[in-house]
């Protein structure tokens, strides 16, 4: 499976390295309060950064994921009020199954770049 990404903010990807795992399923809410984890493949992260974090004050990142170290089990499923199809990581998402952490803002007009592509995303 290729790289999965979350975008999330600094503070809880901190408190998540203190805890031993990350629990944060979106803006302002947890895994217990939503069910999963929201993750994006590599042609969607852009579209939901611009989407939903272009108002965020907090300092961003980009988790990169290696699937290979998920636990839980990921489903790939349609977002609510869309036919889209996203990654969900059905249980907490551990810190050694993030390769690389990456700072991540928007530019001056809201615009954010696209998710870097690994090595395993370009087959």
């Amino acid at each position: 499976m290729q790289t999965l990404f979350h975008i999330a903010r600094r503070r809880d990807w901190d408190e998540a390295q203190r805890d031993g795992a990350y629990r944060i399923s979106t803006l302002g809410r947890t895994l217990e309060q939503q069910g999963y984890i929201h993750l994006s493949f590599p042609g969607q992260v852009k579209r939901v950064a611009e989407a939903f974090y272009g108002g965020v004050d907090d300092e961003l990142v980009l988790l990169s994921i290696d699937p290979a170290k998920l636990v839980a089990p990921v489903a790939t499923e349609p977002s609510p009020g869309s036919a889209e199809e996203f990654p969900h990581l059905y249980g907490e998402l551990p810190i050694d199954a993030v390769r690389r952490v990456i700072p991540y803002a928007a530019d001056g007009q809201g615009r954010f770049p696209p998710a870097p592509l690994d090595d395993t995303d370009a087959h």
